[in-house]
């Protein structure tokens, strides 16, 4: 029986996943730590405190601790939390669910979230609840996966349908009346919404580059949305998606067997 809810739904799919995450999405997730810590930091981060919520495996964090910042770091699932405490000893990490983050008000300078309110069943309470958490005239920047999606992420939707495989009808979805438009104006207006001011909004356009092997292990491990439906499939269906995946990667693969697909994502920022 899945989850009711989604954010329950969200957080089973990543439940015992932080070390294969790290080593397959983390690299295409990771992309933007540096353009999301700017927008935090105004690329001044030494002794920022800074929460980042949704660490994952703590790309974010680490990178805002190499650069000097006094991190904490949160994420609802105990793997990545482990993970990151490993990864990254200079943070503090914890574990906390949004929007209840277990901190007083104003706590922090800054804070983050790197494509994790696409993940939460009420984003405008998560952006409120990080809010709550930051100082007035702190600074809070998130990033999100945007819609149309980006080709990265449709190369997947072709690969599934011209293998014919099945998406679950019974997948929990976020409800309609706390959902946002996934384009520049509508990460941007979530985030007014929540009271923040002078927020901008932009969209980072890059090419991810990644082996061909890691980025299929990711989904065959049951990694996100895209794994579980290749776990949905029966075993002919799911040798026909592998095939269609070595066929339509074929063109984006060089010689060494990396990708070079070209993908995209949204980044909004504004003052507490």
């Amino acid at each position: 029986m899945r989850p009711s809810s989604f954010d329950e739904f969200e957080r089973s799919m990543w439940s015992g996943q932080a070390e294969i995450f790290n080593e397959t999405m983390a690299h295409l997730c990771g992309h933007t730590a540096p353009a999301l810590l700017s927008a935090a930091g105004d690329r001044d981060l030494a002794g920022l405190r800074l929460l980042d919520v949704g660490t994952g495996s703590g790309t974010v964090a680490g990178l805002a601790d190499a650069r000097g910042a006094r991190v904490t770091a949160v994420d609802a699932e105990p793997s990545m939390v482990e993970l990151t405490a490993k990864r990254v000893p200079g943070a503090e990490v914890r574990q906390a669910i949004l929007p209840e983050l277990p901190f007083a008000d104003a706590t922090f300078d800054a804070a983050v979230a790197n494509f994790v309110i696409n993940h939460v069943g009420d984003p405008a309470a998560a952006i409120a609840g990080m809010r709550r958490v930051v100082r007035p005239g702190g600074r809070i920047a998130v990033t999100i996966w945007p819609h149309p999606k980006p080709e990265a992420q449709r190369l997947w939707d072709e690969i599934f349908d011209a293998a014919g495989a099945v998406r679950p009808a019974d997948l929990p979805r976020l409800d309609p009346a706390l959902d946002f438009r996934r384009d520049q104006a509508g990460l941007t207006a979530l985030l007014a919404g929540a009271g923040l001011t002078g927020v901008t909004g932009t969209t980072i356009s890059w090419t991810m580059r990644i082996d061909a092997a890691a980025w299929w292990s990711g989904p065959a491990a049951g990694i996100g949305l895209t794994g579980l439906i290749l776990a949905a499939q029966d075993e002919p269906t799911a040798i026909r998606v592998r095939q269609e995946f070595e066929r339509r990667t074929a063109p984006y693969r060089g010689p060494d067997g990396i990708l070079a697909v070209p993908t995209a994502a949204l980044l909004a920022a504004g003052t507490v």
